[in-house]
C-alpha cells in the first residue's frame, strides 16, 4: 500500500486511503476561501460552497465554519476545527446544561448543539441541492470540526434517514454526546463511522465521563504510530504511558502534540506506506 496521489471520487466502504484523504480534506477547511477552491479544484471537485455563521454560546468561540466540495461522484463536507488550548477550556466547562439530541434520542454538550445548529440549515440545503445523482456524501473534521462532523451525521441518520452520508471520518474528536445518542447512533450508523484517535491527543479525552461518551468504531494510533482497529483498555493505557515518555524534556506537551492535524496526516501516511 502506497499515499496515494488522487483524491478517489469512486471506491465505497472504509479504506485507509479514504482515511487518508478526509483528513486532507478536514486539513483544507482551515484555509481561506480561495486556498479551498484552488484545491478542490486540483482533486477534481467542481463545486465548492462556504459556510460560516457566528453565533454567541457562553464559551469562547464564536463562529462555525464548514466548506462543502462536490463531483458526480461524491461530495465532502469538512467542518473546521479550532486550536486545542481554546476547545480544552471551552470543553472543560461543565456549568451549562446538555441539549436534547437529534431525534430525540439522548443528550449533546451545549456548545457543540449550538455550534452545528448555527450552520446545519446551510449545510442541509446544499446537500440537497447537489447530490442530484446519487453522489455519495461523506462528513469530515478534526477537533471541534470532528464533533460537528460526528453530529452532523446523526443529525441526518436519525432525522431524515433516507438522507443518510455514506461515512463520517473524524480525527481528535472530543466527547460529544451521552451513551443513549451514541448507542442510538451506533445501532444504525456504525458501520459508517470511524473515529481516529492518536495516542494521548488530549482533545479526545474531553469533556470528561461519565456525563458524556464517544461513538464507537475507534481507530487509535499507537505511541509508534502503528494504525489499531480496537485497543483494550489496559493495553491503551500502557501505550499512552510510553507516550507520555517519548519526550523526557516536554512530557506534558504530548497531549497537545498529538492532538495536531498535521501529525495525524503524518501517522496516516506512515500506515499507508
Amino acid at each position: 500500500m502506497a499515499v496515494p496521489v488522487a483524491f478517489d471520487h469512486t471506491s465505497t466502504g472504509y479504506s485507509l486511503q479514504r482515511a487518508y484523504w478526509l483528513a486532507r480534506a478536514a486539513d483544507l477547511a482551515y484555509r481561506d476561501r480561495a486556498a479551498i477552491e484552488e484545491q478542490a479544484a486540483r482533486w477534481g471537485f467542481e463545486e465548492v460552497r462556504h459556510h460560516h455563521t457566528r453565533f454567541t454560546p457562553p464559551f469562547p468561540l464564536q463562529d462555525t465554519q464548514a466548506c462543502t466540495l462536490a463531483s458526480d461522484r461524491m461530495i465532502v463536507t469538512a467542518f473546521r476545527g479550532t486550536e486545542p488550548g481554546q476547545i480544552k477550556d471551552w470543553l472543560s466547562d461543565a456549568t451549562t446544561p446538555p441539549r436534547p439530541g437529534p431525534g430525540g434520542h439522548g443528550y449533546v454538550h451545549h456548545g457543540f448543539a449550538e455550534a452545528l445548529a448555527s450552520v446545519y440549515p446551510a449545510v442541509h440545503d446544499t446537500l440537497t441541492e447537489l447530490r442530484t445523482d446519487g453522489q455519495a456524501v461523506y462528513f469530515t473534521g478534526h477537533s471541534l470540526g470532528g464533533a460537528l462532523a460526528m453530529l452532523a451525521g446523526a443529525r441526518l441518520y436519525l432525522e431524515e434517514p433516507h438522507l443518510a452520508a455514506d461515512g463520517v471520518y473524524t480525527y481528535g474528536q472530543p466527547r460529544t454526546c451521552d451513551r443513549l445518542l451514541a448507542e442510538a447512533f451506533h445501532e444504525g450508523f456504525g458501520g459508517r463511522m470511524y473515529r481516529f484517535v492518536n495516542n494521548n491527543d488530549i482533545v479526545a479525552q474531553l469533556p470528561p465521563e461519565p456525563a458524556y461518551t464517544h461513538v464507537r468504531a475507534l481507530r487509535y494510533f499507537d505511541s509508534k504510530g502503528r494504525l489499531h482497529e480496537s485497543m483494550p483498555m489496559l493495553s491503551a493505557l500502557g501505550d499512552r504511558a510510553r507516550g507520555h515518555t517519548a519526550d523526557p524534556f516536554a512530557p506534558a506537551s504530548d497531549g497537545v502534540r498529538d492532538h495536531s492535524l498535521r501529525t495525524y496526516l503524518t501517522v496516516l501516511e506512515q500506515n499507508l506506506a
